[in-house]
């Protein structure tokens, strides 16, 4: 009896000790947002003009944005500083979830997770100039050709940052396709062999997702729809990749048995440390 007593109050500790951890690491991240804020907002107008200058570039002459409500800019500056203190704040935040995650993982675990997260990051930020540079220009054209005589091109400030943020986002999230595809093999969720004779399948889906994710015109849904697909493509080249360098590990190397136990102590003592 009193040995379940212990137990329990080493569980109980444990379990306070970890929130106590995670509310620290959550307050380092705010306060890196913060910092990232303060720094951002000086120079929110000027971030602006860049992001809309894929929008600008392709206006009839004498089109240009405009607010409708006094506090429209204001406001959108602000939520502007907002995404470019997370940019900023981004290295800090991630090492903040590193920390607290690291601890409860095995050895080979953070081995695998961290190029999964710098892969991941690397993809997202690729998606998004994929749309900045070559998405957008193509997008805005077909757009601002419907100006003429009597229709004149006048894009509200707030629905245009809007409008970057929320595509932006989406091609970064297609741009996840091989990490995604590359985890679920080997999770062992999906088969190689069954994605590659579901390619066409793939092509499918990539093409829904494309007439989903992407602006409501034909070439910005192409555009989308062939990096997936060739996302998916890579996906399988890294899978196919990660299952022969694990067949031959298993050729040359002795199994190793792990002690759930001894793994369980290693971990907290880590945390510990931590």
């Amino acid at each position: 009896m009193a040995s379940a007593d212990k137990l329990n109050e080493s569980a109980e500790n444990t379990f306070i000790g970890h929130l106590l951890e995670l509310r620290r690491r959550v307050l380092f991240a705010v306060i890196a947002l913060f910092v990232g804020f303060l720094v951002s907002y000086p120079f929110a107008q000027q971030i602006y003009g860049i992001l809309a200058q894929p929008l600008i570039s392709v206006l009839p002459k004498g089109s240009h944005l405009i607010y409708t409500s006094l506090p429209e800019v204001f406001l959108t500056y602000v939520q502007l500083s907002l995404i470019s203190g997370f940019i900023l704040a981004l290295p800090v935040i991630l090492y903040q979830f590193w920390a607290f995650v690291a601890p409860g993982l095995y050895t080979h675990e953070r081995r695998v997770f961290f190029p999964i997260l710098f892969t991941s990051l690397a993809l997202f930020v690729a998606g998004i100039v994929f749309a900045y540079f070559v998405v957008f220009p193509n997008a805005f054209r077909f757009f601002a050709s419907f100006s003429g005589n009597d229709i004149s091109a006048m894009p509200k400030v707030s629905n245009y940052l809007a409008l970057i943020v929320k595509f932006s986002l989406a091609f970064g999230l297609a741009f996840q396709i091989p990490i995604l595809v590359v985890v679920l093999v080997q999770i062992g969720v999906l088969q190689l062999d069954t994605l590659r004779r579901g390619r066409r399948y793939a092509f499918l889906v990539c093409a829904i997702a494309s007439a989903i994710l992407s602006p409501p015109d034909v070439m910005s849904m192409v555009l989308l729809m062939i990096p997936m697909y060739m996302l998916f493509e890579m996906g399988l080249l890294f899978s196919a990749y990660f299952e022969r360098r694990r067949a031959r590990m298993a050729r040359h190397a002795p199994e190793e048995e792990i002690d759930p136990e001894r793994a369980m102590k290693d971990a907290e003592d880590s945390f510990r440390d931590d």
